[in-house]
């Protein structure tokens, strides 16, 4: 069985190609802008100390569930699962699987990427591919019980969503706003060891460019981080476009300072950019983004 209309489109932050492509079989309309900016994404930034590329995939997720829940999606986490898994194990969550799809209710897996799971035969899961272009990673397929398509690299997660009521575009610019800045002020709230959010993010870019900036870690945290500031300067741009006068006016500002923080991003993405000129780029981004916060909460007072 497959379902029809789901798909997840080539964004680099895979965890919104998974959102994006259940909004979309669910009918939800909604911009890339408000997808990413309502459910919070758009202001993560998470950097593991050595500049691993998992930063984009290794945070607490618990109120980012809550905000997607917002946008009209829930996002039921089944657990985590790892090479010692047992078969039953293994067993139990394959069903759960089944019997949500087999509801007609899309369903996802986390491991090494965000893919969407859109069906299974006698043998195993269908699992998207987010490039087109890229099809030896991750893989099409999930083979019942062994999962040996993931190889040595199990630590997986997956996930169903079921469709709910949206609420309105305030309340959900309201509440993500409040993420938006608790992520910065309050980032132990949502890293893991070894990880920094928000201005400790930057602390631990800083210290490991010399050594790893020019490493794939390097370069995907800077596009992905990329991608999502300039989703959040979209989100600003909508915002502005829904409200007049100083409210307007504000988000504006906003919507300018975070395509400068994507643009300074993508720049330091260069795997051939010395290092050493990579150093003070980071440290400007992160007072960029302090600032941006800072003008967050004003703006939040503004909302009301």
């Amino acid at each position: 069985m497959k379902l029809e209309n789901l798909n997840q489109p080539p964004l680099n932050t895979t965890m919104m190609g998974v959102l994006r492509g259940v909004l979309d079989y669910y009918q939800i309309e909604m911009s890339d802008a408000m997808a990413y900016g309502g459910s919070g994404h758009a202001f993560l930034i998470n950097v593991h100390e050595k500049l691993c590329p998992s930063g984009p995939y290794c945070w607490k997720y618990d109120r980012f569930y809550e905000l997607v829940r917002n946008l009209g999606v829930e996002m039921t986490d089944l657990g985590f699962f790892h090479k010692g898994s047992t078969q039953d194990q293994r067993a139990a969550v394959e069903q759960q699987l089944k019997e949500a799809l087999d509801k007609k209710l899309p369903c996802s897996l986390c491991n090494m990427e965000n893919q969407l799971i859109s069906g299974y035969d006698g043998e195993k899961f269908f699992t998207a591919q987010p490039w087109p272009k890229v099809l030896d990673f991750p893989p099409a397929t999930l083979t019942f019980g062994t999962w040996k398509e993931l190889k040595d690299e199990v630590h997986v997660n997956f996930f169903v969503f079921r469709k709910l009521a949206k609420k309105d575009d305030d309340a959900i610019t309201r509440e993500s706003l409040r993420y938006a800045i608790d992520l910065f002020r309050n980032p132990d709230k949502y890293n893991l060891r070894l990880y920094g959010i928000g201005p400790k993010a930057y602390d631990n870019w800083a210290k490991a460019v010399k050594e790893h900036g020019s490493s794939h870690g390097n370069w995907w945290n800077a596009t992905v981080w990329s991608e999502c500031r300039a989703r959040a300067s979209d989100y600003f741009s909508e915002i502005a476009a829904r409200h007049e006068g100083d409210v307007s006016s504000s988000a504006q500002e906003l919507s300018k300072a975070y395509k400068e923080i994507a643009d300074l991003l993508a720049r330091i993405a260069d795997k051939k950019m010395d290092a050493g000129k990579k150093a003070p780029i980071i440290e400007d981004l992160k007072g960029r983004e302090q600032r941006a916060i800072q003008k967050i909460e004003e703006f939040a007072a503004l909302l009301g």
